[in-house]
């Protein structure tokens, strides 16, 4: 176990000794300018619908100050600060002289989807996290209401109707209302609070139940049949949750969905909504999202947490893969679970993992996803004793963080039935401190379709604090502070040495290096980054681990001429950026940190034939193509495309 000093040598200044985690270092968002870098390429011609922030709730002068600008109100948002409105492109740049007016952002798209395996298994993901603690200390989630915002739910035996206690539809469909027709909020419900109903009887060996199975269920749909839907109905939902609290003593909100970050956290409208629901005293639970295996950008999907788990106040989970044991042992990280820290803020991201690979849950034979989709059902013989390779009328598997975050908002509803006085920063904080940190460091999986093999390792851009454990979350009484913002997630940053360092939020409680954890501390004492790891013995990541000959940080990849870094590249002279940007060669003198030539340049430490020797890694294969990245504007969810490992 470490020493207070050792501890504060990993959290008060934890040097990364490889200088290459940090993928979005400094990186700042366009301009002091009102109008988000997407919203300015809008067509000039074209009518868009756009989410305005005032530096204040929206009264009706507002609303007439934008039909000044030629703004048609779409959608009020409640006590947001903002609306959702129509307005000509053209007239746009009115908006950045309205002194009332704090940012303008898309109504950006969203979209969920997910993808079926070629061989089931059983997950054990309830075994993995210690499920059963729950009920031997006689907690179901009795009381505890849990806001899903999501697809909807359908109506099937395992969800208790008794327990969905309000439903309502924000997509505009007036004839299935808040019933799910894709396919997803019911596999989401389901992994949360689904009773078990269709596996339990005389002739089944295993049955399926959510983590919190009596939580009042909150249904508030803002994905249509395809999975489609915007940011302004998430609000909307968002905002309903927090006037609808002390009805159904809503204590959490899962969002197993999210977008691409385009701005800062304090600017993005998703990351405020969600914000204020934390404030109100509501813990915020969201998927970190599914690109950890996309290199567009030639990070290796680290840098690729989506909006709002970009948020420092929310609960980010990553998704685990059990490997189909109840031995949690042998779990690794899901390869395509996104990695921090975030794009510009920097925030370490995602702050815990949960069971994620093909989880079995619920849904309708009718539902889009089965449609599209033959061949999701479970085989009766996964949990019949007479079963067949018949397809279940009940149970479905599917992969993502979409998967993993309801099992995080489920242990908070058993937390908080525990003990209803938890504050969402205490819940946050008690959850990482006591997640298990004994994971593997380096591991390979392969896809069964494309035999792409992929390397994972559990790093904290990659598992944060650790992986969820119900019965460690349950036993302890630590107390964080009770204010909003005691557990901020901490940021990462580049010291006036060149160093890249963790660095802690203010006073929150997660990188300090204070006592409040004990000598184990919160990150965990010599487990999460390898035995003997502390910064002095300059072997953070542990011995013979991630930094070794041929592994990822090899000629030609990540660090090389001509990549994320070097002169001319994304941030160079002529990248999206413009000229003199913060990493091109135009920025201070030749020589120094990032300019051309420098730290991140052609023949310098991440250069070609340099420090990490000649093997690579990740090969030119990247999961989305040429149509398939973020800037296309399409939210892919947080539930994978691709056959998962």
């Amino acid at each position: 176990m470490k020493s207070k000093q050792s501890k504060s040598v990993m959290w008060g200044r934890l040097v990364l000794t490889s200088c290459a985690l940090l993928v979005c270092a400094g990186i700042a968002f366009a301009g002091p300018r009102k109008l988000s870098k997407d919203l300015q390429q809008v067509d000039s011609s074209k009518q868009v619908d756009v989410i305005v922030q005032f530096n204040h709730v929206p009264i009706g002068r507002d609303h007439k100050r934008m039909a000044g600008h030629g703004g048609q109100l779409k959608r009020e948002l409640g006590r947001f600060h903002g609306a959702l409105y129509t307005i000509s492109a053209s007239r746009l740049a009115e908006l950045e002289d309205d002194p009332n007016v704090a940012y303008v952002t898309p109504d950006r798209k969203l979209h969920g989807a997910s993808t079926a395996a070629t061989a089931w298994t059983l997950d054990y993901h309830n075994e993995t996290i210690n499920m059963s603690a729950a009920s031997s200390l006689g907690l179901d989630g009795s009381g505890v209401g849990v806001a899903v915002i999501d697809s909807g739910i359908a109506n099937v035996p395992d969800l208790n109707a008794n327990n969905i206690v309000y439903s309502q539809d924000f997509t505009g469909d007036s004839v299935n209302g808040p019933y799910d027709m894709y396919g997803h909020g019911t596999h989401v419900t389901g992994i949360l609070a689904g009773n078990g109903y269709a596996s339990t009887g005389a002739n089944d060996f295993y049955t399926f139940q959510g983590v919190a199975q009596n939580a009042s269920i909150i249904n508030l749909r803002v994905l249509d049949e395809n999975g489609d839907g915007t940011t302004s109905e998430v609000i909307a939902a968002i905002q309903e949750a927090i006037s609808l609290q002390s009805t159904y003593n809503i204590k959490v909100i899962n969002l197993s969905l999210g977008g691409p970050v385009m701005e800062g956290y304090t600017q993005d409208p998703l990351c405020q909504a969600v914000e204020q629901a934390w404030q109100s005293g509501i813990t915020v639970v969201v998927a970190a999202g599914n690109y950890g295996r996309d290199d567009d950008a030639g990070t290796n999907g680290y840098g690729t947490i989506l909006s709002p788990a970009n948020d420092p106040y929310v609960i980010t989970v990553g998704a685990m893969n059990t490997m189909g044991t109840a031995d949690r042992t042998d779990d690794v990280p899901a390869s395509y679970s996104s990695k921090g820290p975030t794009l510009g803020d920097n925030v370490i991201k995602p702050d815990l993992v949960a069971p994620g690979n093909l989880i079995v849950s619920l849904y309708t034979a009718a539902d889009t996803l089965n449609q599209q989709n033959p061949g999701y059902e479970i085989p009766t013989s996964l949990y019949q004793t007479n079963g067949t390779n018949a397809a279940s009328s009940s149970y479905f598997i599917l992969s993502g963080t979409s998967m993993a975050a309801p099992m995080v908002s489920g242990a908070v509803a058993l937390m908080l039935q525990q003990n209803p006085n938890l504050t969402p920063d205490q819940v946050k904080a008690r959850l990482m401190e006591t997640s298990y940190k004994n994971l593997q460091q380096n591991a390979t999986v392969t896809d069964p379709v494309s035999n792409q093999t992929y390397f994972v390792q559990a790093d904290v851009f990659t598992v944060g604090a650790g992986y969820l454990d119900i019965q460690a979350a349950l036993a302890n009484t630590d107390l964080a502070p009770a204010a909003v913002g005691s557990a901020l997630s901490p940021l990462a940053g580049i010291d006036a040495n060149g160093d890249v360092v963790l660095v802690v939020n203010g006073n929150s409680v997660l990188g300090s290096s204070g006592t409040l954890w004990g000598s184990g501390t919160l990150w965990g004492s010599g487990v999460l980054w390898g035995s003997g790891d502390t910064q002095s013995e300059g072997v953070l990541w542990g011995s013979g681990t991630l930094w070794g000959s041929g592994t990822l940080w090899g000629s030609g990849t990540l660090w090389g001429s001509g990549v994320l870094w070097g002169s001319g590249t994304l941030w160079g002279s002529n990248s999206t950026e413009g000229n003199g940007v913060l990493w091109g060669s135009a920025v201070s003198p030749s020589g120094t940190l990032w300019g051309s030539g420098t730290l991140w340049g052609s023949g310098t430490l991440w250069g070609s034939g340099t420090l990490w020797g000649s093997g690579t890694l990740w090969g030119s294969g990247v999961l989305w193509g040429s149509n398939g990245t973020a800037s296309t504007g399409v939210l892919w969810g947080s539930c994978t495309v691709f056959d998962p490992k």
